[in-house]
Formats: structure tokens, C-alpha cells, sequence
């Protein structure tokens, strides 16, 4: 059993070898909290939850980082322009992060350091570059020095005489490739001491800082956005290597959710928030939406889309509560999922492989069901919580207990209704009467409304949207 991961910095999909054997160490590039998530923000979160849920299954100790951005321009910005304290805007947008996160089923990571409380790790590895001469300080601010570095561009492969970081307002800088790890303090913002004077952390050195921190010189796994690779990644790479750090082994980038092919971004008015998504959908069909796509393509924004997951991940449902119902007592899901899932996870992380692997078992143990065939039906119902268990998917999971509506929860009441015209199609049945037995289902169907014949008596789902 070997796991492979595409490896952005080698460009290449690579056998992954842990650092120390039996164990996994991933940090992640969180939130920046200057605003509430879009559906965008949140695919990273759920692509690394299955990686990290896939490396647990396959039997590694995972210690999983994911930082908090609690400071930067943008919510300084946002602070002015909403007349309110910075850290109000942070924690407010932090929770609304840990919200969404928790709505689509993401297990909390081992830690989840901001970027306020370290710092002193921050001066620490300011300090460090200043006497290795891979940074310098120019009025309050400390920029380093891109050129000092052999190798830096390598991940996003850049000319550094083609370079251009991005405007920072910052002066001071030797050369205009060089980039800022400390701002020196302006009037009305936050600001701490530092031995250059008062000011504030750059973004970059935020990250490069708590990796050390929770994961020491070397660790396994740095994942992102694509869209992190330059500046940010690069930078990260530049500050750690130039402290003396190995830094991260491995490289790994999800791609974006789009709209219009545009990436989802609320500065171009194009976002989708989840508080407002799980108003409207349940929040594990979001989940299968965003989830099940390889992680490294784009996915493209629609309602047609999402109808289309609502009704593959019914399928599945459906079959899981039939079979459930038909066993009478719990099923545990099975020790191991099937080869084919397995290989299809272990190579890049294939959901979409595994996802057929997956639906072929669904249909297989509805064959089952259909045949009265209860022994059969159980088992796939094992193989199927299993592979659903590692996608973080499984309906049946204490995680989404009462996930069956959206907004006010009025499944109860609707069963009873439902129930009602039930037991009359029954009655009618009963008696022979096929006519009105049809017309009861075509007008319950009319109402979006999905009956099927079973074993165990008629049964009602949500149809697709």
C-alpha cells in the first residue's frame, strides 16, 4: 500500500514517504477572516478533510494544522470602513469560518493557531534571517531579500527578473522583488513591538512562523489554493529555508470554485456564501458537491450542478436507509473498503474513481434488496458506510443526525402527512383498487414527492429539485 500525491513543486504525482513512519503532519492555509465564507473558501477545508480522513484510515497518526489570518490589510481595511475594531471583524468572521466548516462536516483540526498569537515566533525568525543575511530592515520595515535566496521561484517557477510582487504601500525595499515580512506602524492600526520598531506582521511570515511552531523544521504536507502557489507559498518557502528549515516535503494545491469561469472572490461580486447555501440545501449534499470533484480541478457554480449531486447522493441515501431498515439492528460500517476504492484513493486522492466504486456497490445492494436478499444487502450496506466514512458522507454517522431538511425542521410533520396518504394508498391497494392507488402516487409525484415499493411497505423521499 503506497499512497501517491501530485507534489506541486516536483510537477509530478509522487510515492508519498512520511517523514517519521506511521505518521502524517499536514498545515493548511486557513482563513483570512476579513469576511464571512463563500463555497469557494470552504472546498479547500473539505478537500484536505479527506485527505487527512483517507492517510487515518489507511492507519497514520495525522496531525492536522489549519491557521487563522487574523490580521492583514484587508481586515484593517474592512475595520475602517465598518467603523469597528479590528479584532471584532476577525472573530467574527473566524466563527463564521469554524460554522461552515463544522455545517459541511470537517473534523477540527489538531491545532488552529492565529496569526496574533505568535509574535514572538515572528520576531524569532525576523531576527534569524537579519543575521543570515537573507533579510534587512528599512525604515520600521523588514523585507527579504529574494536574491540572497539559491532557488527561490522554484514552486511557481519564475524568472526572478520577471517578477513583480504584488504593491504592499511599503518603502524602504533595496529591490522591488523583495518582499515584506514586517510593516513599521501607521496612525490607527494595530501594531506590537518589535526590536525595528512598532508595526505589524506581513501575511507571509504569518505562516512560515507557526509551521515551525506546530510542526518543527521538516514536515510532510503544505496545502493551499492554487492561487497561493505565488506570492504566498513561495514566500513561505524563501522565509523558512532562509531560517535554516527543510520546510515542507510535499505540495498540494486544490483548484477553484468558479462562476462564469471566473474563481469565486467576493471583490469581484461573484460569491456564494455557505450561511446562505445551507438555507437552501442540505448541508451534506453540499458536501458531496464539493467534495466528491478531484481536488484539483475547477469546479463551475450552478443550481443545475447541485441539483445533479442532490440527486446522485439520494441514490446513495436511499439505498443506505432501505438496507438499514431491512436489517433491523445497527450495521458497522465494514473494517476495510473495497480494492478498487482503495486503489483509486491511493492514487492522488481519486474521489471520482472511488465515487464510482461507490455508486456500482449502491446498485449492487439494491439488486439485493430487490431479491428479498437480506444477507447480501448488509454486507454491501458495510462496504458502502465504509467508503461514504471516509469521504466524512455517511448519512448514517451521529455527524448528520437530523440532516434532512433545511431550514425550520418540519420532517416530522411532513412524515405524518405523507404517512396518512400512505396508509390510503394502502387501503386502496388493498381492496384493488389500482386506479386510485396510481392517482394517490402520481399526485404525491406531482408534489415532489418520490414512493417506492418495498419489503417493508411504501417508502417517501424528496425528489430532485
Amino acid at each position: 500500500m503506497t499512497i501517491r500525491l501530485y507534489d506541486t513543486s516536483a510537477r509530478q504525482i509522487r510515492d508519498f514517504a512520511p517523514l517519521v513512519p506511521g505518521c502524517v503532519s499536514i498545515y493548511l492555509c486557513g482563513a483570512t477572516v476579513q469576511a464571512a465564507p463563500h463555497i469557494g473558501h470552504i472546498r479547500s477545508g473539505l478537500n484536505f478533510d479527506i485527505m487527512r480522513r483517507w492517510f487515518a484510515h489507511r492507519g497514520y497518526d495525522v496531525t492536522f494544522i489549519r491557521n487563522v489570518t487574523d490580521i492583514d490589510d484587508k481586515i484593517i481595511k474592512k475595520a475602517a470602513e465598518q467603523h469597528r475594531p479590528w479584532w471584532s471583524i476577525g472573530y467574527e468572521n473566524e466563527r463564521a469560518f469554524n460554522d461552515a466548516y463544522a455545517a459541511l462536516g470537517c473534523l477540527p483540526p489538531t491545532y488552529e493557531p492565529r496569526a496574533t498569537g505568535h509574535i514572538t515566533e515572528m520576531v524569532e525568525m525576523m531576527r534569524g534571517l537579519i543575521e543570515r543575511g537573507h533579510a534587512y530592515e528599512a525604515e520600521g520595515n523588514v523585507y527579504f531579500d529574494v536574491r540572497s535566496l539559491p532557488g527561490y521561484l522554484s514552486l511557481s517557477n519564475q524568472d526572478i527578473d520577471d517578477l513583480r510582487q504584488p504593491d504592499e504601500g511599503a518603502t524602504g525595499k533595496r529591490d522591488p522583488r523583495d518582499f515584506a515580512m514586517w510593516k513599521a506602524a501607521r496612525p490607527g492600526e494595530p501594531s506590537w513591538e518589535t526590536p525595528w520598531g512598532r508595526g505589524r506582521p506581513g501575511w507571509h511570515l504569518e505562516c512560515s512562523a507557526m509551521a515551525h511552531k506546530y510542526l518543527g523544521e521538516e514536515f510532510d504536507i503544505h496545502g493551499g489554493g492554487i492561487d497561493l502557489i505565488f506570492p504566498h507559498h513561495e514566500n513561505e518557502i524563501a522565509q523558512a529555508r532562509g531560517f535554516g528549515d527543510a520546510f515542507a516535503r510535499y505540495w498540494a494545491h486544490n483548484a477553484w470554485v468558479t462562476m462564469s469561469g471566473e474563481k469565486m472572490s467576493k471583490s469581484l461580486g461573484n460569491s456564494v456564501l455557505v450561511s446562505e447555501m445551507v438555507k437552501q440545501w442540505r448541508p451534506i449534499v453540499l458536501r458531496y458537491y464539493l467534495g466528491t470533484p478531484h481536488y484539483r480541478s475547477t469546479i463551475e457554480y450552478s443550481e443545475e450542478s447541485l441539483r445533479e449531486a442532490e440527486t446522485a447522493f439520494a441514490r446513495i441515501e436511499g439505498f443506505v436507509q432501505r438496507a438499514a431498515e431491512l436489517a433491523g439492528t445497527a450495521v458497522e460500517p465494514a473494517a476495510e473498503v473495497p480494492p478498487a476504492f482503495a486503489d483509486a484513493m491511493d492514487d492522488d486522492l481519486g474521489v471520482p474513481q472511488a465515487l464510482a466504486v461507490l455508486h456500482t456497490t449502491v446498485r449492487q445492494g439494491n439488486s439485493a434488496l430487490a431479491a428479498d436478499d437480506k444477507e447480501a444487502a448488509v454486507a454491501r450496506l458495510a462496504e458502502v458506510r465504509a467508503m461514504l466514512g471516509v469521504l466524512g458522507l455517511d448519512p448514517l454517522d451521529a455527524r448528520w443526525a437530523g440532516d434532512t431538511e433545511t431550514g425550520e425542521d418540519l420532517g416530522g410533520v411532513v412524515d405524518s402527512l405523507v404517512r396518512l396518504v400512505l396508509d390510503q394508498r394502502e387501503a386502496a391497494r388493498g381492496r384493488k383498487d389500482w386506479a386510485t392507488a396510481d392517482a394517490i402516487r402520481d399526485r404525491l409525484g406531482q408534489s415532489g414527492l418520490v414512493i417506492e415499493d418495498g419489503p417493508q411497505g411504501p417508502r417517501w423521499s424528496l425528489g430532485p429539485r
